[in-house]
């Protein structure tokens, strides 16, 4: 995801970013050092990005950790479909409730806002399934189409000229009010992923490649190459697993299973899940019968 930036963040936000990295309330006097050791979060990547929400710059030589930042987002996504925008939805209904009744204007304000987040979600499901070098740029579309949600309440919702005409404004503008924090948060989001967690993929890619190199070819090819992990991951392929149901089943975040899929690509020399399947038949790694 991608948007405008539309400012630096406040105290309760840098709160809201340290939920989504797990960090309990009631840490008491403890250096966010120690916190983070104690709750399993790694510093560097916690305080690149709240750094970042706060100041829009980033220290390029702090090493961010990938897996913790994975985390990062996938509980930011969990937060947006789960709590914001299904709050902002039931505004909307209430809003609704006191609009003139002789237009349609108010229900097909909510039908617009239903698909946008219907488009959200496929657009997160889609991320979970790819790489962020595939995905993280294609986003503008989704973060714009807050602001002209907003743009349509304001020039089109009907008001009320009777005794509920405030209490309908003052719905109105709480949605109006969580629209924009909700645009913010999603420029952050896209920030983050297309400023921080992009170039760690780079580096992590990089170094990958050095690892590869330095294995050679002859290795490269041979069974006694794959490790116990890849060997699951296989076997889970075949059993026709995405990568997200990998992930969940070995509990592992979906960048890591893509980076072992990766690997065992290049092991074998086999890019397709339809080779891999053959491949898992073939050498015993899979039962006839476990297929589909």
């Amino acid at each position: 995801m991608c948007g405008n930036d539309h400012g630096h963040c406040r105290e309760g936000e840098v709160l809201q970013l340290l939920n989504r990295f797990g960090i309990s309330m009631g840490v008491g006097d403890k250096t966010i050092a120690t916190v983070c050791a104690e709750q399993g979060v790694d510093c560097n990547t916690l305080l690149t990005v709240v750094n970042y929400a706060r100041t829009r710059t980033i220290d390029e030589e702090v090493q961010v950790d990938v897996d913790t930042l994975q985390r990062y987002l996938e509980n930011a996504h969990t937060y947006f479909l789960d709590f914001q925008l299904p709050r902002i939805r039931q505004e909307l209904l209430s809003a609704i409730n006191l609009a003139k009744g002789d237009t349609r204007v108010p229900l097909l304000i909510i039908k617009y806002f239903d698909e946008y987040v219907d488009e959200i979600r496929a657009h997160i499901e889609h991320e979970k399934e790819h790489s962020y070098e595939q995905h993280a740029r294609d986003d503008q579309s989704v973060a714009m189409k807050a602001h002209e949600l907003k743009s349509l309440i304001v020039k089109y919702y009907p008001g009320r000229e009777v005794k509920n005409g405030n209490e309908q404004m003052q719905l109105l503008y709480t949605v109006l009010h969580d629209l924009h924090h909700f645009e913010q948060e999603l420029a952050l989001h896209c920030a983050v992923e297309d400023y921080i967690m992009l170039p760690a993929l780079e580096i992590s890619k990089a170094e990958d490649d050095m690892q590869t190199s330095e294995v050679g070819d002859k290795k490269s090819k041979s069974e006694e190459g794959l490790s116990r992990r890849e060997l699951d991951i296989i076997k889970l392929i075949a059993i026709g697993l995405s990568n997200k149901e990998i992930a969940e089943e070995l509990c592992l975040s979906t960048h890591t299973v893509m980076s072992h899929r990766k690997n065992i690509a290049r092991k074998l020399d086999i890019h397709s899940t339809a080779g891999l399947t053959i491949y898992a038949v073939v050498n015993g790694i899979i039962e006839i019968n476990q297929e589909n």
